[in-house]
């Protein structure tokens, strides 16, 4: 099967596909790590509000996706930033989405992203509102049962004014929380506005105010997941975490070295790019739980540089690509994204994505995969 993709310069070149289509089969229970998907929403592509209002989600889509993901026996980490979190979806519709998920899928494996984003980082006048802000947030989880993925504040970054701050606040929050949460320590290349979070600039300032928090309030901690897309960093830290908590990576370009770990320990997954590549990391951490730690390296190992395409730089922008494959893959009608978010990738960009993921036998019906890629080089004028 080809199909012509422009080069950067416009001309057109047959790329014949010859990804072998991965069957997708759930995680056996002999797989030894807890593997959670970030999961994308599916916009309501007949909305009449603009991309900048409010979010108008297709929650039969949105939830169909879900029940997918738990049918590969993944786990769901809900409403973060893959969900356009804080990007176009506002605390009000997270709280919906969380709700709706843990009432279609009561038994899955359910961790929901927690902030502080009902709270406006301009109208914040102090920590009392950060800590408020948090609070109802924790309160209207667990109101519904839900687990916690406690999130990073905008407002918080802004206001606080020493690690010391931080301390305090986190700690009053996960006093709050009846199960031990997951921690989330997002780096600035995703969201600028998080930049010298745990009150340092420097890493080494922050892992200890980091450290300091977990060593705190360790009954409330099950693990922390770190999206600095530097291995160097998440290693240093997963071997200071105390006896019990986990690592969970949220590093989208070093993944397989992270999960299949070392002598002194390996990482979880908590990870954007385990929507896209959902299929290929249960067929991976099931052989890894095998004991066949080559063929996990053999599956995860080429998806790689698909991730990294995905979320380069800027990386915010990386939903765009994840999108992208779900409608690729027939998971949704239409590539319409919140906030508009589906402009915010040159077309050298979806050509790039489209060959990678077929090299790694992710497209579920390569011929739908084709007749969509056309009609969206159509639109670019090819």
């Amino acid at each position: 099967m080809k199909i012509a993709l422009p080069d950067t310069d416009g001309k057109l070149h047959d790329y014949t596909l010859i990804g072998t289509p991965i069957a997708a089969a759930p995680m056996t229970s002999e797989a030894n790590r807890v593997v959670f998907s970030a999961a994308h929403v599916v916009a309501d592509s007949f909305t009449a509000n603009d991309p900048s209002t409010s979010a108008i989600v297709d929650w039969d889509k949105t939830m169909a996706f879900r029940r997918y993901l738990d049918g590969l026996g993944l786990g769901i980490a809900e409403a973060m930033d893959t969900a356009q979190r804080g990007m176009g979806l506002d605390w009000p519709d997270a709280l919906e989405l969380i709700t709706r998920t843990r009432a279609e899928l009561p038994d899955a494996l359910v961790f929901n992203g927690c902030g502080a984003d009902q709270l406006d980082p301009k109208e914040a006048r102090g920590l009392d509102d950060v800590r408020r802000a948090y609070l109802d947030q924790v309160a209207a989880i667990q109101k519904v049962d839900g687990r916690i993925i406690l999130m990073a504040s905008r407002a918080l970054a802004k206001l606080a004014i020493s690690p010391d701050d931080y301390l305090t606040i986190y700690a009053d929050v996960l006093a709050a929380c009846d199960k031990p949460v997951i921690l989330h320590w997002l780096g600035e290349m995703f969201d600028p506005a998080l930049a010298g979070y745990w009150g340092a600039d420097r890493f080494d300032d922050a892992l200890e105010t980091a450290l300091q928090v977990i060593s705190d309030n360790v009954s409330k901690v099950d693990g922390i997941k770190i999206s600095l897309l530097d291995k160097d960093k998440e290693i240093i830290m997963r071997r200071r975490l105390p006896d019990g908590v986990r690592m969970y990576t949220g590093d989208d370009f070093n993944y397989p070295e992270l999960i299949e770990g070392d002598a002194e320990g390996y990482s979880h997954a908590l990870l954007g790019i385990f929507d896209p590549l959902a299929p290929a990391a249960a067929r991976a951490v099931t052989l890894l739980g095998q004991g066949d730690t080559a063929g996990f390296r053999n599956v995860m190992d080429p998806t790689v540089p698909l991730a990294r395409t995905i979320f380069r730089t800027p990386t915010q922008f990386y939903k765009t690509g994840v999108v992208f494959l779900a409608w690729l893959n027939g998971f949704q009608d239409h590539f319409v994204m919140l906030n508009g978010h589906q402009a915010m990738r040159p077309l050298p960009y979806f050509t790039e994505v489209f060959r990678l993921a077929d090299r790694n036998g992710l497209f579920r019906d390569p011929e739908l995969a084709v007749s969509r890629m056309q009609s969206m080089l159509k639109m670019y004028g090819v």
